[in-house]
């Protein structure tokens, strides 16, 4: 009789900014690229092996926005962690660790509207959107965990 083995273990670590100016956030769409098209998150992305996370944050919100940020101060860590099916269909453990940052809006970016340079990307739209309509929105797990941290203030 076979036994049906685990599910492969993956753990990711990422780095996402939470951006506001006055009562705005700065979001990003999932695409169709992934298995959750449409979802909205901070911008920000998976860290490379070695690299540091602070350059990862600065890599990923300008690939996704088109901003350059500086990171400031980690503000909270999240997870997550399910058992689930890929967009290739395959079953795998997943765990996702979030480095949450604060981040501020470089002065080269300062009048630069949020744009996705990254081609082929998983995101395909970047906005400010105001915070009190984050509420409605289908957020993932870290954006929405940095959002009820944000309304609390």
């Amino acid at each position: 009789m076979a036994v049906d083995a685990a599910p492969p273990h993956r753990q990711r670590v990422a780095a996402y900014a939470l951006l506001t100016r006055g009562d705005q956030v700065l979001l990003t769409r999932m695409s169709s690229r992934t298995r959750i098209k449409g979802r909205w998150t901070l911008p920000g992305g998976g860290i490379d092996h070695g690299e540091d996370p602070r350059d990862a944050l600065r890599r990923e919100v300008y690939e996704e926005t088109g901003l350059h940020v500086e990171p400031g101060r980690v503000i909270d860590v999240h997870a997550t962690h399910f058992v689930g099916a890929r967009a290739d269909g395959r079953v795998e453990d997943y765990h996702g660790i979030h480095l949450i940052f604060e981040a501020e809006i470089a002065e080269e970016s300062q009048d630069v509207e949020p744009h996705v340079v990254e081609e082929d990307s998983s995101t395909d739209h970047a906005e400010w959107l105001p915070i009190a309509a984050t509420e409605r929105l289908d957020l993932l797990s870290a954006a929405r965990h940095a959002l009820s941290m944000v309304r609390e203030d």
